[in-house]
């Protein structure tokens, strides 16, 4: 078989492949002999067709199509492995298979043309002797003060109150009915604020709970007063409709409460963790908001080096690889916004499932550019993973996680990922200059994520240990019930 490669733009190699006329006359004969075996011709014995009859009734054009079906897929595949090309995908033919089928005479040599994508050739240019800029994570003491004090307004007592109006920090119930300042463009006729009626609606008066307006507007009322409150849609207003609008809410207040926070003392401690002593539980949190910190101060490095990196490195993407990566961000979306309760599947339509993989583009190719940044300066510095420390961390996890259903080779790939691009961040470290800078002073080009100067989540005190995503790990395709990624196939000659 005679294979000539070219090399194509997007990481695609093309194929020439010369079918040798002695293959297509076999390949022609094999085809006739299913026709004639499986043909049910009046007048005729299964088997016994004349090959004239069979032609006429098939029709010429069918037959050669479906020689060609099957002559160019196992063409294909052997060129594929006498060349020992590793496909990636999107292995299609370069002209019309109806220009084939036109062009075909059995017993005579034809040539296909095809193209595949393989994986990407990745060059980086100097990576070493750099500076950069990352901002600094600092432990801040009164951290470990402000958790505490969220955790007594959780445990809180709630006290009704009579005597006075409303005011911060209280918790009310409440009616409400709002409209919109506006009207109707129509009528001029107040237009009802979508989903804002409610009755017994409770309320906490803290800064930045609900729409602006709305909760000063409480504050100062007495129990028992009906009031009208302006207040106004922030322009990221996920209802549309309402986004940017003044509206007006007619306010009974029905209930009113203060909290009556506890004493920080042992017995709070033993009420709202694992520890006897409010001691214990105060050095607990200190402990974690510092591991907290210094997490953050590692990400914050990770995010700058992973960002120059990218920059720096010289590739061109295959298309089957990105969609496969858009593929498994989407997937992850479907699975976080089920976790949330939002049956997403049953919504999901082919212009919806198009738009969200369009969407994650950007970041399916910024993530990919990521991986092979980390592998190619793995590969130019003999950076390795080690088995050993492979093995301890698919067992720490199998401990973690118990007997899940997990795609072993999967978590395998997946950690083993994860720790080099550890190492391969030490080596940087090592071989770079990395400045820390004040939190909030870069922006967010500059690599730098938000200011670490509050923990990344705020610890729970009854938990001891940090946590991983588990579905990160399970990154499989859904297909359209269950969203359908996969590109549709090509259009075969049937029957």
């Amino acid at each position: 078989m005679k294979v000539t490669q070219e090399k194509l733009p997007a990481s695609q190699i093309g194929l020439s492949v010369e079918i040798d006329a002695d293959v297509s006359q076999k390949a022609y004969e094999r085809t006739l002999r299913d026709y004639m075996s499986q043909a049910n011709i009046p007048g005729f014995r299964r088997g016994k067709v004349p090959r004239k009859v069979l032609i006429q009734r098939f029709g010429a054009k069918r037959i050669k199509a479906t020689v060609l079906e099957k002559l160019v897929q196992d063409t294909l595949e052997a060129a594929i492995k006498q060349e020992k090309i590793e496909v990636l995908g999107n292995l299609e033919l370069r002209s019309p298979f109806e220009e084939l089928v036109d062009q075909f005479t059995p017993g005579e040599s034809i040539t296909i043309s095809a193209s595949v994508d393989v994986p990407p050739e990745v060059k980086i240019s100097q990576y070493s002797g750099l500076t950069l800029q990352a901002e600094e994570a600092k432990y801040d003491a009164e951290q470990v003060d402000t958790i505490l004090e969220d955790y007594r307004n959780r445990t809180a007592t709630l006290v009704p109150i009579e005597d006075r109006p409303a005011a911060m920090g209280d918790t009310v119930i409440v009616d409400f009915d709002g409209v919109l300042a506006q009207g109707d463009g129509e009528t001029g006729e107040p237009s009802p604020v979508p989903g804002g009626q409610a009755q017994d609606f409770q309320v906490d008066l803290e800064t930045g709970k609900f729409i602006p307006g709305f909760i000063d507007g409480i504050v100062g009322m007495s129990l028992g007063e009906t009031k009208q409150i302006s207040a106004t849609f922030p322009e990221n207003y996920p209802e549309e409709s309402v986004s940017g609008q003044d509206a007006i809410f007619t306010v009974t207040l029905k209930e009113l409460k203060e909290k009556e926070l506890p004493d920080l003392d042992d017995d709070f401690a033993q009420d709202v963790s694992e520890y006897d002593t409010l001691a214990e539980l105060r050095q607990s949190l200190e402990d974690r908001v510092k591991a907290d910190v210094e997490k953050k101060l590692t990400e914050n490095i990770a995010s700058v080096v992973l960002t120059k990196l990218v920059e720096l490195v010289e590739t061109e993407l295959p298309e089957s690889m990105v969609e496969q990566e858009c593929n498994v961000l989407v997937n992850q979306t479907v699975m976080q916004l089920e976790q949330q309760g939002i049956e997403i599947k049953k919504m999901m339509t082919q212009d919806m499932l198009k738009n969200m993989q369009q969407g994650t583009r950007p970041d399916a190719i910024t993530q990919i550019k990521k991986r092979l940044a980390i592998r190619q300066v793995a590969e130019q510095e003999g950076v390795k993973v080690a088995d050993d420390a492979l093995e301890a961390k698919v067992n720490e996890f199998v401990k973690e996680y118990g007997d899940r259903n997990i795609d072993m080779a999967r978590l395998r790939q997946f950690l083993e990922e994860d720790l080099l691009q550890e190492q391969v961040l030490t080596w940087f470290k090592e071989n770079n200059t990395v400045e820390l800078v004040e939190a909030g002073s870069l922006d967010s080009g500059a690599g730098a994520e938000s200011s670490a100067d509050a923990p990344a989540s705020e610890p729970d005190p009854v938990e001891g240990n940090a946590t991983v995503d588990v579905d990160a790990v399970d990154v499989d395709a859904v297909d359209v019930d269950a969203v359908d990624v996969d590109a549709e196939a090509e259009d075969k000659p049937t029957d």
